[in-house]
């Protein structure tokens, strides 16, 4: 669904996703002006109730076949006869005919869906794929990175507030509550950011794909050899996707050094960085997995990815606790070596990079090698029409004496 405009969407929905997180200063809001918790919940319960039903009874009868689905694609077949002019020796083609195909999900050619059957690509094979490895990778290191700041901010705050004094007085006490609520809110608000940044992101995943040709094989050969400036699409996907790892990469190298930094007002440029960063790794790697993998997939790999960094994310928990007891509420080194193991998230756009190289070479080889296999399907009709003109020089010459 969606063509060229497929990231930018699914960052949309992405961004509005992480952004309900500002729910949760509104429920606080509503609880500090007398109305029972209890209530709270049970609204909160009927509205996902809701969305349950709501979900259950708009589900689609059949899967939305992507735009390169062969349900949404169409043949057309030119036949003609080709007549060669005797006195100028020029060849026209005549008595052209266009026959249209459509080909519909309904009703497949059973030769076609084996054939199809044959070359699809299993789950067991996408799962083993560097790329979907490598990302793994990444996205268990953001989020551990993310959700370790989220849930020991609070005592992050006030360690800045206090500087570390285990014995604050009544003043820096009531200082201390009233700066971590204020900065709890304010970060609490900041989650509209990420409806706002992500549809940047998915930009960049969709940058020029307009200009690309076709990813089908034999439309591809024939416009390459048409048009040598289109782009290829694969190519093009792979290097939207490394430049949106390396930037989302960047931002989140950035926010695990200002974290670091003793300033409660510098802070506020973690919580930004902490916002986009949430909602762009989502967004990239939703992007890459539609753009790399089949597209009845892309949910089994984006759940599987999902599992498994949400349970690396689990660490956090132990991280809290070292924080906590041995530390004495510094979070300093904690810092340190998650932004030391933050540099682990380059190692897929490195991938990314070696693997169109790879790419970019073997399309070079293809396209040479239909250049040569043209230059030898044209040389017998050159062949034949120089002869043609030799004949009738001769037979010029010939009149002339």
């Amino acid at each position: 669904m969606f063509g060229n405009v497929r990231s930018i969407i699914l960052s949309l929905m992405i961004g509005s996703y992480a952004s309900s997180a500002v729910t949760f200063p509104g429920v606080k809001l509503i609880y500090d002006l007398g109305v029972s918790f209890r209530i709270i919940m049970w609204v909160w319960s009927g509205m996902a109730c809701t969305v349950f039903i709501n979900c259950f009874l708009n589900w689609p009868g059949e899967s939305f076949p992507a735009p390169e689905d062969i349900r949404y694609t169409k043949k057309v077949k030119m036949s003609g006869v080709v007549t060669e002019d005797k006195m100028t020796g020029d060849r026209y083609v005549t008595n052209v005919t266009v026959m249209e195909d459509m080909m519909g999900s309904k009703q497949p050619d059973p030769e076609q869906t084996d054939s199809q059957s044959k070359t699809q690509v299993t789950l067991w094979h996408s799962v083993c794929t560097p790329i979907f490895l490598w990302s793994l990778i990444t996205m268990a290191m953001t989020q551990l990175r993310l959700i370790f700041f989220m849930g020991a901010m609070n005592k992050m705050l006030e360690f800045l507030v206090t500087h570390g004094n285990p014995n604050p007085s009544e003043e820096l006490q009531k200082e201390k509550e009233e700066q971590v609520g204020f900065y709890s809110s304010i970060f609490g608000t900041m989650q509209l950011l990420c409806l706002l940044t992500c549809p940047l992101i998915g930009y960049i995943m969709d940058w020029r794909l307009r200009e690309c040709e076709e990813e089908n094989a034999n439309t591809q050969t024939e416009k390459s050899q048409s048009d040598p400036s289109k782009r290829d699409r694969k190519i093009q996907k792979l290097t939207n996707a490394m430049r949106a790892f390396i930037f989302t990469n960047i931002l989140l190298v950035t926010f695990g050094i200002i974290s670091m930094i003793d300033n409660l007002h510098i802070q506020l440029v973690s919580f930004v960085l902490h916002t986009i960063v949430r909602g762009f790794i989502h967004s990239c790697c939703g992007g890459l997995y539609a753009a790399v993998y089949p597209s009845n997939h892309f949910g089994t790999l984006t759940g599987m990815q999902s599992m498994i960094s949400a349970a690396f994310a689990l660490l956090q928990q132990p991280l809290f606790i070292l924080m906590l007891g041995h530390l004495n509420g510094d979070p300093y080194w904690i810092n340190l070596c998650l932004l030391i193991f933050s540099l682990a998230g380059f190692l897929l756009p490195g991938y990314l990079f070696y693997h169109r190289r790879n790419l970019i070479r073997a399309k070079a080889e293809c396209d040479r090698l239909a250049a040569i296999q043209s230059d030898k399907e044209n040389a017998p009709l050159t062949q034949t029409d120089s002869g043609t003109a030799k004949s009738k020089a001769k037979g010029h010459s010939a009149n002339g004496y």
